[in-house]
């Protein structure tokens, strides 16, 4: 993740390779255990988008939107519901039923979202903000996606300032137990 463009363009991108992800995920047998790898993997992703959308694109929409209060918190919402399909992901084996009914449940509601950002959310966006603010705003979600966790925390904080303040460091360990458990890598 860290494509260029504006912030619409970046999480299109990001959009479109989760989708990819997913397909992957599907191509698979049940209880593969590549399907863990590509879970791990669109979690990761998705955490990382999840984090960067929450520090500055929902406060831009907040700002800048008809009703931007209700879109975020709706936004917020969203977010909410799949982190903690994602934790519950977490400690599930590919062999597990629960493993095939958490992530079948993730798809739905990652893709719901997706429609509904990229046919209202990111239209209105784009409409209400300049170039430049959009083209700034991109240049911000990228900055934070290097630096955000990579696991889901459903407990820690969805707005500013405090998860700008927090993201950092819970990432930090995020990237070192990713590093020493391999996961999201394939064998």
């Amino acid at each position: 993740m860290g494509h260029g463009g504006d912030v619409v363009d970046e999480l299109v991108t990001d959009h479109r390779e989760v989708e990819e992800l997913f397909g992957r995920i599907e191509s698979l047998p049940s209880g593969d255990k590549d399907r863990k790898v590509y879970a791990d993997q669109v979690t990761m992703e998705l955490v990382r988008h999840s984090v960067a959308e929450e520090a500055y694109l929902y406060p831009a929409v907040r700002e800048h939107l008809a009703d931007g209060n209700a879109l975020a918190d709706r936004e917020l919402q969203d977010h909410a519901e799949a982190e903690q399909i994602m934790k519950d992901l977490e400690s599930r084996e590919p062999g597990d039923p629960e493993f095939d009914r958490l992530v079948g449940r993730l798809m739905s509601e990652i893709r719901s979202h997706i429609t509904d950002e990229e046919a209202n959310l990111f239209p209105q966006l784009r409409l209400a903000c300049s170039a430049e603010a959009l083209d700034d705003l991109g240049d911000k979600v990228r900055t934070a996606k290097k630096v955000a966790p990579t696991r889901p925390h459903p407990a820690a904080p969805d707005k500013p300032p405090a998860n700008k303040l927090l993201a950092p460091g819970a990432g930090l360990v995020d990237r070192l137990r990713d590093t020493l458990t391999g996961r999201g890598k394939q064998d």
